[in-house]
């Protein structure tokens, strides 16, 4: 998959370069993954192609924490020129199991048909990790949904949220706060039915006026005794989207918790950053710069950026063309 780069507008091709670049700090190559994931969301054509490629060419990078991004990213770009990269990541058994099992989700995020075999494939495959096994399940149910009368005949509710879920948040009939989180909970559903569960709460504590808002949070803050990593570290990137500050105690404890996954303590860093403006945050934060995970040390250094970021009040963390190139 490549883009004649003569043709590539100057904005895209500065990005790209940022995003590449090994020597760029972290902070401004995820900025620049941000900005390149809203052009090829919202650009058409070869526009959002290069876009694409630009996320894409970065997937060489030696940080497990920065691919598993772009792998999100590729699955929020609604552009079919993300298949094949994805689908390339998620084949590589040597690849680190995070950015696979990012691969996955965004695969189902694309809501490609195409890819069900694959995601099949490795959902059974033996021996391979949990946490790319139940994210096939989650993806390949999510592609069968978008695609069945089910969705059809659901009424679901707008979010505010603009993000393309692992899952669709529960219908609006299922929804009041003590159901959803009995269905969080219950380890005999489907993962997936799982997921429509926490979405809804997430949608319920939106925005955190609500009186609905603390009961839902407190009813997702209950996901992080489960015993998938994989439901865990979801519940962090929820409270990410939503920073709302009843979440913080249930995030510093992921956070603080040596013994929890890595892909869980990374997540909820990265939540706490988009919190960053409440009181001892920044400080929690700082505590873990030199931690013995390089995927949760990576994720401080981007929480912190993001907490700069809230603190500031600037207009938008993603878009900063005109800064991308500087630092390259």
């Amino acid at each position: 998959m490549t883009t004649d780069q003569t043709d590539t507008p100057e904005t895209i091709l500065s990005l790209r370069k940022s995003l590449c670049a090994e020597s760029t700090p972290l902070p401004v190559r995820f900025r620049a993954l941000f900005s390149l994931k809203h052009l090829a969301r919202h650009s058409t054509g070869a526009e959002s192609k290069a876009a694409v490629d630009a996320i894409a060419a970065a997937l060489s990078s030696p940080s497990a924490l920065l691919k598993h991004e772009l792998a999100y990213c590729l699955g929020q770009t609604g552009n079919m020129e993300a298949v094949a990269p994805l689908q390339n990541v998620l084949k590589d058994v040597n690849e680190d199991p995070m950015c696979r099992h990012e691969a996955a989700e965004a695969l189902g995020a694309l809501g490609d048909a195409g890819s069900l075999d694959l995601l099949k494939e490795f959902r059974d495959r033996e021996g391979e990790e949990v946490v790319v096994t139940e994210t096939c399940e989650i993806a390949i149910d999510r592609i069968e949904w978008e695609n069945s009368e089910q969705r059809k005949q659901e009424k679901l509710r707008q979010s505010d949220f603009a993000s393309i879920d692992p899952a669709p948040p529960m219908p609006e009939e299922h929804r009041t706060v003590e159901e959803l989180g009995k269905d969080l909970m219950n380890t005999s559903l489907p993962l997936f039915r799982r997921y429509r569960a926490m979405f809804a709460l997430r949608d319920l504590a939106s925005p955190p006026d609500l009186p609905t808002a603390i009961p839902a949070v407190q009813a997702l803050a209950s996901g992080f005794a489960d015993s998938s990593a994989l439901f865990r570290h979801e519940i962090a990137f929820v409270f990410g989207q939503l920073s709302h500050p009843a979440s913080i105690p249930a995030l510093s404890k992921a956070l603080a918790n040596l013994e929890e996954a890595s892909m869980v303590r990374h997540e909820a860093a990265e939540a706490l950053g988009s919190l960053g403006e409440e009181e001892g945050v920044e400080a929690f934060l700082k505590r873990f710069l030199n931690d013995k995970e390089k995927v949760v040390r990576e994720s401080v250094i981007v929480a912190l950026d993001m907490a700069e970021y809230e603190q500031g009040g600037e207009a938008e963390y993603a878009l900063i063309p005109e800064a991308a190139g500087a630092s390259a």
